[in-house]
């Protein structure tokens, strides 16, 4: 059987929605989500929580999670990337109790949307694969082909992209350009030699799991979260009776 490991990274520092990790959502703290969704999953073998806070330490334990640790300040600012968090992860859990897992999910509090089969069948479709990672992904609502760079608003604008076959893909129709996914923070499946010694958190070969836009949710400020809580009632997703 193999050793899954969930991995929710939740530091407390947030400036666009100050404690937004666990602001109360339908009654719940929004990391309690995610937590829930990772514990019901039955091909999960642990749910860890990396943070820097205390208090959302105390609301990880009181929903289930271990939390083995408190991440380091230095990993835990604006600037912080997965990577650093997810080593350090894999790193403490290697040295202080020799654990090493098969697969590592990365599951943002931000993106609450979830099902278990969801979850399960992302799992599978990476262990079944030779690719490295696995993302969650939703149809795009712009093309970046029709996107610009701008270094000085007196100088000419930078297409962001060409499209081979086409001088000037900005200038056609959007119905003849290339369908686009968005990675979104719904879920990762990460191969853990990845991040490790590869460095990566996704690996050169990465696998897409398309989902529906209205799960498409990333809660950065106070109208995403607002949002968020009128759909979660509507969506079949994992959530709380009460």
């Amino acid at each position: 059987m193999k050793e899954i490991l969930a991995i929710i990274p939740a530091r407390g520092g947030s400036k666009g929605l100050p404690d937004k990790n666990i602001l109360p959502l339908s009654g719940h703290p929004l990391i309690a989500y995610s937590i829930k969704a990772a514990l019901d999953a039955p091909s999960v073998s642990r749910v860890i929580v990396s943070t820097d806070s205390e208090k959302i330490a105390a609301i990880a334990l009181q929903y289930g999670a271990e939390v083995p640790f408190l991440r380091p300040a230095a990993i835990a600012d604006d600037f912080s990337t997965d990577l650093e968090v997810f080593q350090h992860a894999l790193q403490w859990l290697s040295e202080h109790e020799l654990y090493t897992p098969d697969l590592v999910l990365q599951l943002r509090p931000t993106s609450p949307f979830r099902t278990v089969d969801m979850i399960e069948m992302c799992i599978q479709k990476l262990t079944s694969s030779e690719c490295d990672s696995l993302r969650i992904v939703t149809k795009s609502f712009h093309t970046p082909y029709k996107m610009w760079r701008i270094e000085d608003t007196d100088q000419p604008m930078v297409p962001l992209l060409q499209l081979p076959g086409y001088d000037e893909p900005y200038n056609q129709p959007r119905q003849k350009l290339p369908e686009v996914y968005w990675q979104i923070g719904t879920l990762d499946v990460i191969r853990p030699e990845v991040i490790t010694r590869g460095g990566s958190m996704s690996g050169k070969k990465v696998l897409p799991h398309v989902i529906a836009q209205e799960f498409a949710i990333d809660i950065d400020d106070l109208a995403s979260f607002q949002k968020a809580g009128q759909l979660i009632a509507l969506h079949h997703c994992v959530k709380f009776d009460t």
